[in-house]
């Protein structure tokens, strides 16, 4: 089987715009939850969330912040969710970190794009559906359709960078981001790409998706009032995720096709694993048997053994059920060895990026195996019973040896993944 590595990394996140920028608040134990700014707020249960920091000054991306004019037109703008100019976005970082330029045909038809979505458009589906109820259908724009579609995501990159092989998405609910890298690797794997863009995207802060996920009581209410307190995985206090926007994209890349190029490697995507629960709509299996058939699945696929994962970044939402769910799975899976590894959940920095959060939360994993420092879990005062023997990295990141991490991600439907990145030999 051909080996994948990862080539590039681009990051938009509640923290900052770009992988550095994010990377270092992330380690400096700093929140990217506030306040909403994108709608109005005052009549919604829960007022916080994790919004991009953008900024329309020339020297915007060297201070963290997003300039999409410096990118993508505003008249293009019009014509896309916000969720495709996310992407975008990343996309721009991963391919520029990367040095990839696919110049001829061959090439072209050798890179592919698979960024995915857990809900995409949503805002221009809401503002389009008003405009249809109190002005009837001539005011829905022409444009709609397009800027909703997940698809787009992929679509807008692969045209923008003329990469003409494969032009997937992937719709998993929260799981969206590392389903996408999972199988974007095996297209590589199987000789189907050399390069894939791999990701996911998101932006669902409006009056519609705050409002439901506020109907199915999943999101904090108690924390309007002290924004970077509301996620708080693990924690006795917390009482549902804090919503974030954003994405996240890897340049994965053939082995020898990037040693033949000279390229930087990262690290190694080494082991995918992917499950269904069968259980419920919302809720994950009780006793966790959907994420640990998922994260044995990975080892299994990277040949790997519990005692070589030295860092798990965890779903860890924040909500009061999920967050023992996966402790459950993990003491199930490690048993005896949970003393060899560090968990967090950088949610607790960013909160809960819904189809993009797995591919930030892999691009986490990749600057813990560069850096070798563990990134923390905010808010986490007052670990639950039952979190006892796990190192959860509270308030401050760590350093330690690391060599190999593990990413989890599950969502909605019962659909679970797990990712294994290794540090290349």
């Amino acid at each position: 089987m051909r080996r994948v590595v990862v080539t590039g990394i681009g990051l938009v996140s509640p923290l900052a715009y770009g992988v550095d920028h994010s990377w270092k608040k992330l380690i400096n134990s700093e929140s990217g939850i506030g306040k909403i700014q994108l709608c109005r707020s005052d009549d919604l249960a829960c007022q916080i969330a994790g919004e991009v920091p953008e900024s329309k000054d020339e020297d915007a991306a060297s201070r963290g912040l997003l300039n999409l004019d410096s990118m993508i037109e505003p008249k293009n703008q019009r014509k896309m969710g916000r969720f495709i100019a996310h992407a975008i976005a990343a996309s721009e970082e991963a391919v520029a970190d990367s040095g990839w330029k696919a110049i001829d045909r061959e090439a072209q038809e050798r890179t592919g794009v698979l960024i995915g979505a857990g809900i995409g458009g949503l805002d221009n589906i809401y503002e389009n559906a008003v405009a249809l109820h109190e002005k009837g259908p001539r005011r829905v724009s022409p444009y709609f359709i397009i800027s909703s579609l997940i698809n787009e995501a992929s679509g807008n990159v692969s045209i923008r960078h003329g990469f003409r092989g494969p032009n997937h998405s992937v719709v998993t609910a929260c799981s969206t981001g590392a389903h996408a890298i999972g199988d974007a690797a095996r297209l590589i794997q199987l000789d189907d790409a050399d390069v894939m863009l791999a990701g996911g995207t998101e932006a669902c802060v409006g009056r519609l998706g705050m409002s439901g996920f506020s109907a199915i009581r999943a999101l904090s209410t108690k924390y309007n009032d002290d924004p970077t307190a509301g996620s708080r995985p693990w924690d006795e206090g917390r009482d549902g995720f804090v919503m974030g926007e954003g994405a996240g994209v890897l340049v994965l890349e053939e082995l020898e096709h990037a040693k033949k190029r000279g390229a930087k490697i990262y690290c190694e995507v080494s082991g995918y694993g992917l499950s269904g629960d069968a259980y419920h709509v919302t809720a994950p299996a009780e006793d966790g048997d959907g994420a640990y058939r998922a994260m044995k699945g990975a080892l299994r696929s990277a040949k790997l053994n519990v005692e070589d994962i030295d860092y798990i970044n965890a779903h860890g939402t924040s909500t009061p059920k999920g967050d023992m769910i996966e402790i459950t799975a993990i003491k199930k899976l490690f048993e005896n060895k949970l003393d060899g590894f560090s968990m967090s959940s950088t949610k607790s920095s960013t909160g809960h990026l819904l189809g993009a959060a797995g591919a930030v939360e892999a691009i986490f994993c990749i600057k813990a195996l560069q850096n070798q420092i563990v990134p923390p879990t905010l808010n986490l005062y007052n670990p639950s019973e039952g979190t006892e023997g796990i190192d959860l990295v509270p308030l401050k990141a760590k350093e330690r040896k690391i060599k190999a991490t593990l990413s989890n991600s599950f969502g909605f439907g019962g659909t679970n993944a797990s990712l294994i990145f290794t540090e290349f030999k």
